[in-house]
């Protein structure tokens, strides 16, 4: 019983530097999924509101109408973060790229 690996192996993390061309990637992917997610949104609340509650059940209307006011509410607030996620990716894109033209002009100096 006398095991020969008994230290752990430690793996190399290779951390990614962010560029210009990688934020603007992410923002439009980013971007797109907020799209979808907002057409999504739509979609959900032009059905919900073609389809009313057929109930004279004041409890089962109260809770079908909570629960179309989250699902909505949700999807509403994913599409949110998708879209302010893009911005945030598309600033920092613009930022490295400010930041790489600034240094190009003051080594040539």
């Amino acid at each position: 019983m006398s095991d020969q690996n008994l230290t752990p192996q430690t793996e190399t993390k290779i951390q990614a530097t962010a560029s210009p061309l990688r934020c603007l990637t992410g923002a439009m992917i980013s971007g797109g999924m907020g799209y979808a997610m907002y057409s999504l949104m739509i979609a959900i609340a032009t059905n919900f509101a073609t389809k009313p509650v057929h109930s004279i059940n004041p409890l089962v209307i109260r809770i079908s109408s909570a629960v179309r006011t989250l699902v909505v509410g949700v999807v509403a607030l994913g599409s949110g973060i998708f879209a302010i996620v893009a911005i945030g990716l598309l600033a920092l894109g613009v930022q490295l790229l400010v930041q790489e033209l600034t240094k190009q002009k003051s080594s040539e100096n």
